[in-house]
């Protein structure tokens, strides 16, 4: 199905901070946002990611170590797109905190030859695109995670800049790593949980960090990704390692490794 298509950004700074709520939760920060904050003009829209990652997952595991710098690389869209549809090719950095986010606008077409085949598009070149083009190299990526959310956004009346986002039915497989594929995967909230954003250039306004003491909400450490491989590739790997310790010990005569 298709969505109303969203604004082309191609750079974003910010600093943000995410919080996981129930949905009783949410309902009370959203009603105590209304005076100030109000749904952008796209509503509830779905958001579709294909993270790319080495073969042994290096992007992802020098993430969960929380370095001072790190980089994703990801193509995204806003639907799941047919070949002619537009997606967003993205390098997305951290830096002491704060988020950097480069992407360029590609069919799924050209972005699949070129992420997978080294096709360089037509058309499309450009400063971000070399800078793509340097860690694709750099880490000689494949595709690792596909992840998928459902995401109602909001902006501030006064400073369009501040954006608090809320993400739920998180979605996320190993298999049909590709964006035009249907959605189906294993769940990663509960089905009371969500995740919510706070995404803003620069420092909190003190009335948001006001009301977020008041209610009890407080920041936590949370990436899709991180969780998805934390919770279920890394236990996949850890079996598979066993497994191959234990047909090297079954060969040499050895006992199993328990």
């Amino acid at each position: 199905m298709k969505t109303a298509a969203i604004p082309i950004q191609e750079v974003f700074k910010r600093t943000e901070k995410k919080y996981l709520l129930t949905k009783r939760q949410m309902e009370t920060i959203q009603a105590a946002l209304a005076e100030r904050m109000e749904a952008d003009v796209y509503g509830k829209y779905s958001i579709y990611n294909i993270y790319f990652d080495t073969l042994d997952f290096r992007l992802i595991r020098t993430s969960i170590e929380k370095p001072v710098y790190k980089e994703k690389i990801r193509p995204r869209s806003y639907c799941i797109p047919s070949e002619e549809d537009k997606v967003f090719l993205e390098l997305k950095k951290k830096s002491q905190g704060v988020v950097g986010k480069r992407r360029v606008t590609l069919t799924l077409e050209e972005a699949e030859k070129y992420l997978l085949f080294g096709v360089y598009p037509k058309c499309a070149d450009c400063q971000i695109l070399h800078e793509i083009d340097f860690a694709i190299d750099r880490y000689q990526v494949v595709p690792a995670a596909y992840i998928a959310y459902d995401r109602v956004a909001l902006s501030g009346l006064e400073d369009t800049n501040l954006r608090i986002t809320f993400d739920e039915h998180i979605t996320c497989r190993q298999t049909d790593l590709q964006l035009g594929k249907e959605r189906y995967g294993i769940s990663l909230l509960e089905d009371d949980q969500l995740l919510m954003e706070i995404k803003i250039p620069g420092a909190m306004p003190v009335w948001l960090a006001k009301l977020l003491s008041e209610l009890k909400i407080f920041p936590v450490s949370y990436s899709k990704y991180g969780t998805y491989y934390k919770r279920y590739l890394l236990p996949e790997r850890y079996l598979l390692y066993q497994k191959s310790l234990q047909r090297f010990a079954h060969a040499k005569g050895g006992v199993g490794i328990a």
